[in-house]
Formats: structure tokens, C-alpha cells, sequence
């Protein structure tokens, strides 16, 4: 029966996500104090709530994680000259302005600020309107169930089986969407597993220093380093969920389980907390100053992902300090100094691919025609320049790497020093190399992850090594 309305639901449902917690984690993205007064909304009523959260944020319609599949099978039911009804708990501002983007919808019911416009309340109102049986209901959990009862066929969309038996209990099921799984892969891309490989950085001490032999160092190195990547899993998820409009409007970004509603972003807000405990848990047991510098890396990087990141140069700053006390936590698990000379090629060479990183993201928003980058104080045209300063700065960490090897350092560390030479002409080709492979639009968004992956700079990491080991062990004639 074409002329039966089709009542279309819309947090996880039309979209793959939910607009309360969209507006939530804009709201402590753009105004973190105001996150308090949640509570005090929340009291009064979850529709006020939503009306103030709406009131307070700006939600693009556009970039939203719209169910493609779902979307075009209502777009053939409009073509049919179905009459079709968004009737949604979110508020109703919200609704207008996704209604608007779509041009799909006869009409909107949403919440008002006074009725929360969901489950029970929902039946009611739609009951009310078209009678019992006097429409068609797509919806997505159990809280639709209300619904279904008084309408005359389900739609579920990305329901477990059981919901769907349970929806067929109140009416017949038309069709089902079913739900993409999450398995390994999904969870794996939340936590950024191959981001773990950069916490290697933490063992730089210890072989800096030649301390390779005592097993207890390598117990704590063990503890430290999962200790660090968990709790860079924990900062990761908290990123993705502060920073959901602009990867949505990356071509890659997009992809991420939070941005393309893969993962529920409750599911990251309950995760990133617990992850975080298990990294202090680990850390403990570390011992030494570690769990300090871990606590100043968490808070460094939390200042990055509310606000250090939207400021030009600040970033790249920023960036390359947290790069930099990656090695600073592992001499501290390490129980070693941190040199001088260590601390400063660091900081410089990580400036320059902290300097990488951006200029890749600058070419990737200009080959799409953006002037200015989402979420960030750059414009497109800042790229030659930010080449300029990036390469500099690689080439300052050569130099310093150049002057170690002229110090009194090298003579007591090292019983074939005039080997380590070779050291810097290998670091020379790989930072030149990297900024080559950015300059030609073929650098990966973290230009770690690309060095691992990439085999010159596999076949220079190699070289590097067995020049730190001539050195060391000197030449066997």
C-alpha cells in the first residue's frame, strides 16, 4: 500500500550514530566548562537536555554518518510517492536541519524541549496521529519496540536477531538491515595498534646507552612500553571522539570506526577511561619517575586534542614533544639520564616530522580544493611554508647528531667512534627522503607509521644500525 506512511527513526538508524552524544562531545570539545551544567539539564528532563545541547553546538547535516544503504531504499520509497515522517528523539532543531540537508521528508516530529520524544512517548504521539496499524515504523532498539506495536509492518535496521524476532512479535518485519559486526578489525582501528609501534622510542635509552644485558631493565622497558600504548589508546579514542566533524571531512579520516559509525561513541567514552586505568596499573609497577612522565605525556596530549592543535606552529610544538618524551619516560623506565645530546637531536628531528605530518594533511586538503583545513589554524597556502620550516628542522637534528660525534661522549660509549661517521649522511638521505616522498603527495598521515612500512627508509634504519654496531663492537679486522 503506497499511500501508508513510513515513520523513519534517527539516531542509529537514518545515521550511524546518535545526536546526543554528538552534541555532548562538541560541547566539550568547543566549550568544556559548559559540560558541567549537563547535570543540572539532565534533572530537568532529557528533552532539556537535547534543547540546550542544541542550542549550544553547531552539528553539520552534511558530514553526518548517513546509513547509505537505508537512505536509498527510502529515497526509491519517495519516488513511489510514499509519504515519509522523520519522528526522532533528538531535538527538534536537530531534526530540521537533517531533514533540510536531505530533502527527503514530508514532515519531522522530534523532541520539543518539554516531551523527550522516544519509546512510549513516541507509540503515543504516532498512534495518535495515524491510528493503530496506520503506518510503517524503521527503527533500531529495543526502545522501538513501543512503536512496533501499534504499527502495521517493522523495518529494523541494524538490530541484533533478537530484536528483529522481537519486533515480528509486534507486527510483520518488511525488511531488515542488518548490523555491520565488530570484530578484531574494528576494535584493533579504535585502539590504533599499528600507532603502538612509535612507543618503541622508549627503548632509545637503553640502546643509546648499551644497557642490553640486565634482564630487570628489560622487564621494566616491557611493562613501560605497554604501559605507553595503552594509555595512547585511551588518548587516541578520546582524539577520534573530540574530533568527529573534522575527520569526516578527511578523505581517509573518514573511515575511522567513530567518524563513519562503525563504533558507537558511548562505547569509546566507557573505554578510553578503563584503558587508561590499565595503563596506570602497569605503570606502577614500572617504578622510578615513569608513571610521572606518563602523566605529563596524558595531559600533554589532552591539551593537544582540546585546543594546542588548533593553534598554527603550537601544534607541530606540541607534536614533537610528545614524540620526544616518549624517550624521555623510556630513559625513566630505564633508570638512565637523559643526555643532552639526545634530548636535543629528539626534539628537533621531531619537529620536522611533526612539520611532515601537517604538510602532508595541507596537500591532502588542497588536492580537494580547500582553502582552509577543519579544526585547524592553517590555510593550504601555509604549505610551502611549513615545507620550509620542517626541513630545516630535520637538517638541525643532523647537525646536532654531527656535533654528538665530535664530543667527548662518543669516545666513552663507543671504541670505534670514527665508524659513527657514517651516521649522518644516513640521516641526511632519510630526512631529505621523507620530505621527497611528502613533496610528491605519497606520505602517510604519520610519518612513522610510513617509515615503517617504507622500504628506504627500512633499508636506512638498517644501515643505521649496523653503523651504531661497527662502532660499538668495532670492525672484526
Amino acid at each position: 500500500m503506497v499511500s501508508m506512511p513510513l515513520v523513519v527513526d534517527l539516531d542509529g538508524t537514518l545515521i550511524r550514530t546518535d545526536m546526543l552524544h554528538e552534541s555532548a562531545l562538541s560541547l566539550l570539545r568547543d566549550s568544556p566548562g559548559s559540560v558541567l551544567r549537563i547535570p543540572l539539564w539532565l534533572s530537568r528532563g532529557k528533552a532539556v537536555l537535547k534543547e540546550r545541547l542544541a542550542g549550544l553546538v553547531d552539528i553539520d547535516p552534511a558530514s553526518l554518518p548517513y546509513n547509505a544503504e537505508l537512505l536509498e531504499w527510502l529515497k526509491v520509497q519517495k519516488a513511489a510517492g510514499r509519504k515519509l515522517v522523520l519522528c526522532t528523539a533528538s531535538d527538534k532543531s536537530v531534526a530540521l536541519a537533517i531533514a533540510e540537508h536531505l530533502t527527503i521528508f514530508d514532515e519531522v516530529m522530534a523532541s520539543d524541549g518539554v516531551t523527550n520524544l522516544a519509546g512510549p512517548n513516541k507509540a503515543a504521539v504516532l498512534h495518535e496521529r495515524y491510528g493503530q496499524a496506520g503506518f510503517d515504523y524503521v527503527g533500531n532498539s529495543s526502545a522501538d519496540i513501543a512503536v512496533w506495536r501499534c504499527a502495521r509492518n517493522a523495518i529494523v535496521v541494524n538490530g541484533s536477531t533478537s530484536l528483529a524476532k522481537a519486533a515480528g512479535g509486534c507486527c510483520e518485519v518488511e525488511r531488515v538491515f542488518p548490523a555491520e559486526g565488530l570484530g578484531f578489525t574494528a576494535w584493533r582501528r579504535v585502539l590504533r595498534v599499528h600507532q603502538w609501534l612509535k612507543n618503541l622510542l622508549l627503548f632509545v635509552p637503553m640502546f643509546a646507552g648499551h644497557e642490553l644485558t640486565s634482564g630487570s631493565t628489560w622487564v621494566a622497558m616491557l611493562l613501560a612500553f605497554f604501559s605507553f600504548s595503552i594509555c595512547a589508546s585511551s588518548v587516541y579514542i578520546a582524539n577520534d571522539l573530540l574530533d568527529l566533524e573534522s575527520d569526516r571531512q578527511h578523505p581517509r579520516k573518514r573511515f575511522r570506526p567513530f567518524a563513519s559509525g562503525q563504533v558507537p561513541a558511548w562505547k569509546g567514552v566507557v573505554l578510553a577511561p578503563v584503558l587508561l586505568l590499565i595503563s596506570v596499573a602497569l605503570g606502577w609497577f614500572v617504578g622510578g619517575s615513569f608513571l610521572p612522565w606518563l602523566a605529563v605525556y596524558f595531559i600533554v596530549t589532552c591539551a593537544y586534542s582540546l585546543a594546542l592543535k588548533r593553534i598554527i606552529l603550537v601544534d607541530c610544538l606540541v607534536l614533537a614533544l610528545l614524540y620526544t618524551l616518549r624517550i624521555i619516560a623510556g630513559a625513566a623506565a630505564a633508570m638512565l639520564p637523559m643526555t643532552f645530546w639526545l634530548l636535543a637531536f629528539s626534539i628537533f628531528l621531531f619537529m620536522s616530522l611533526a612539520f611532515v605530518k601537517r604538510y602532508a594533511e595541507l596537500e591532502v586538503q588542497l588536492q580537494n580544493g580547500k582553502e582552509k583545513v577543519h579544526g585547524r589554524g592553517y590555510y593550504t597556502s601555509d604549505a610551502q611554508l611549513i615545507q620550509s620550516l620542517g626541513i630545516g628542522a630535520g637538517y638541525a637534528s643532523v647537525l646536532v647528531l654531527a656535533l654528538y660525534l665530535n664530543s667527548d661522549s662518543v669516545l666513552v660509549l663507543y671504541s670505534t667512534p670514527e665508524f659513527m661517521w657514517g651516521a649522518v649522511p644516513i640521516m641526511l638521505f632519510w630526512v631529505s627522503w621523507m620530505w621527497m616522498k611528502a613533496h610528491r603527495g605519497q606520505m602517510h598521515d604519520d610519518p612513522l607509521i610510513f617509515a615503517v612500512k617504507d622500504r628506504a627508509s627500512q633499508l636506512a634504519g638498517v644501515a643505521f644500525a649496523a653503523v651504531l654496531a661497527m662502532g660499538t663492537v668495532g670492525w672484526p679486522w
